[in-house]
């Protein structure tokens, strides 16, 4: 095994050695990019490198899909795989300017914290917040990365992810917050058939005491779940009687957000 192979635990030139790779790898990308396509010369002309160093890099690069090599010349150029990246990164900035006007007029008209999080692995990712006036709390949820099981977004990406997915989720021990965290994964199945059904998920004092939260899920043109739109608050003034009114009014707005993804035309 070499040094760029070790685990976490490689120190001094095997670490030097992986960000060295890393940073050639970029710029192997970086030099197809400028040049449309290149061959294993070329590149490794402009890396200042050895031509089979070029070669292994462009063939990590073709295994994972960044790079393809054209049949007839046998030069590289940039494969799919960096489409599926850029499409992923153009997704969050869409998504960020298109939710503004949608987070900041239910946060208006609600009074609460409005949060747009996307899917990040097991967490959700919140990429904006909105402010209501009644929101007194200084508690800033942008970036942070919230459990899945535990939170009203977090349920909605469950509920919406392809059942082998989910399955791997809740295979997992299901870490208890609070005393009112579902734990089981027994019973957060039945909760999450319940969100799909009702098109909205809700949690009361599951991720913090004192904190309840309602969410939708946000589509792209595809119907696919890209987003989960949340409003929280205090239990004493999001009460659970209150949560199916707050429920439906935040999937109205998630679902104004998705045709403005595309969804529906």
């Amino acid at each position: 095994m070499t040094d760029a192979q070790q685990g976490p635990g490689r120190t001094g030139a095997g670490a030097t050695s992986a960000v060295q790779s890393v940073d050639r790898a970029v710029s192997v990308l970086e030099i197809l990019a400028r040049l449309g396509e290149a061959g294993v010369t070329e590149i490794a002309g402009e890396l200042g490198v050895h031509k089979s160093t070029a070669f292994r890099l462009l063939g990590v690069l073709e295994n994972r899909g960044l790079v393809a090599q054209a049949k007839d010349r046998g030069k590289y150029y940039l494969g799919a795989g960096v489409l599926r990246l850029a499409g992923a990164a153009a997704v969050r900035l869409d998504i960020s300017q298109e939710g503004v006007p949608v987070c900041r007029e239910l946060a208006d008209e609600l009074g609460e914290t409005v949060n747009l999080a996307v899917p990040d692995d097991d967490a959700a990712v919140n990429i904006m917040q909105a402010r209501g006036t009644a929101a007194v709390t200084a508690q800033d949820w942008l970036g942070r990365r919230t459990p899945l099981h535990a939170t009203a977004g977090g349920k909605v990406f469950l509920a919406h992810m392809a059942p082998a997915l989910r399955e791997g989720h809740l295979s997992r021990p299901l870490r208890r917050f609070t005393e009112h965290t579902i734990t089981r994964a027994s019973a957060l199945r039945g909760e999450l058939e319940a969100v799909a059904d009702r098109g909205f998920a809700a949690t009361l004092e599951e991720l913090e005491l004192g904190l309840a939260a309602v969410a939708a899920p946000v589509r792209s043109h595809d119907g696919a779940v890209i987003a989960a739109l949340s409003v929280s608050g205090p239990v004493y003034r999001m009460k659970a009687d209150r949560l199916p009114a707050l429920g439906s009014r935040t999937a109205t707005a998630a679902a104004e957000l998705s045709r403005r993804m595309g969804y529906g035309f």
